[in-house]
């Protein structure tokens, strides 16, 4: 009975360690950048919009317009009205901030 038991223990902790390796998902390309629209995708249209048109938060689909890239990356980096800071932190923030300055 106990060999049966522990065989069916084992067997469902495989399964369940197979079922859970996904972790986080990339967001470098292919060629080892950063891929910054997929990251605005990830972590920013929920409140920016799926189209950045805004939303709960600002639009951002011209913010390139009114910000450059160092304005971005500090709003990104310290946060402003409720958007908290270090939602994306490092080489991520900078390459979303100027992937946003671009938006005019």
């Amino acid at each position: 009975m106990k060999k049966k038991l522990l065989g069916i223990v084992f067997g469902a902790s495989l399964v369940l360690a197979a079922c859970g390796g996904g972790g986080e998902e990339s967001t470098e390309t292919s060629s080892g950048g950063v891929d910054p629209e997929k990251i605005v995708n990830n972590k920013c249209t929920s409140c920016h919009g799926g189209n950045l048109e805004g939303g709960m938060g600002p639009a951002l689909n011209k913010i390139g317009a009114e910000l450059n890239k160092d304005q971005i990356l500090e709003v990104i980096q310290n946060g402003k009205g409720q958007m908290p800071a270090g939602l994306i932190e490092g080489e991520e923030a900078e390459a979303v901030a100027e992937w946003l300055a671009n938006k005019k």
